[in-house]
């Protein structure tokens, strides 16, 4: 897609969500302490780090990140923030600003990267995106790793090499039809 659409798509669901991201944000602050959004570094095209924003989905009173958040950890309305995806939105705004396109391989935290760098150096010639098959395959991730004693471990040898084969080979074929099928299939994942 180009970057004037993009844009301007981007602006225009920003402005046609403002009403949800408003309510999410309310809810996010009366639940609560701490910033509404949740920023994080992440890596980005030509494997420059960037900061990616999502609605805040976790209690901060108690400690730092682990990889798979504890019971309890998640608020009331994380969970339903996160079960609808609505946790993401902000991302529109790092589409926006050039850091991310609609389509492309999901942007990953350094650590992960330089696990799989010459993977990543090939992916990250063009922007990370919101989805791409990968996130469509993997959107049950959580659930995948709940059982899991490391879910870390488990992530790095299995689920993170399984999403890298998917968004290698769809970078290889990628066109504008596939791009907005992948937007389409997206759409169709989600929660009715």
């Amino acid at each position: 897609m180009s970057r004037p659409f993009e844009i301007a798509f981007a602006v225009l669901l920003l402005l046609l969500l403002a009403p949800v991201l408003a309510v999410a944000a309310i809810l996010i602050a009366i639940d609560s302490p701490g910033p509404v959004l949740f920023r994080q570094e992440r890596v980005g095209r030509s494997m420059r780090p960037f900061h990616i924003l999502k609605l805040r989905t976790m209690a901060e009173s108690q400690g730092g990140a682990e990889f798979e958040p504890t019971p309890g950890r998640i608020t009331p309305p994380g969970k339903w923030l996160r079960h609808w995806k609505l946790d993401e939105l902000p991302q529109l705004w790092n589409i926006v600003r050039g850091e991310m396109s609609f389509v492309g391989p999901r942007p990953e935290l350094k650590k992960y990267v330089e696990m799989f760098r010459s993977e990543y150096e090939v992916l990250l010639r063009s922007r990370p995106g919101l989805t791409d098959p990968a996130a469509i395959a993997f959107r049950h991730e959580a659930a995948l790793l709940a059982n899991e004693a490391d879910p870390e471990a488990a992530y790095v040898a299995r689920i993170l090499p399984d999403k890298l084969r998917l968004s290698m080979a769809y970078a290889e074929r990628r066109s504008l039809p596939s791009d907005v099928a992948v937007l389409l299939r997206t759409f169709g994942a989600l929660p009715r």
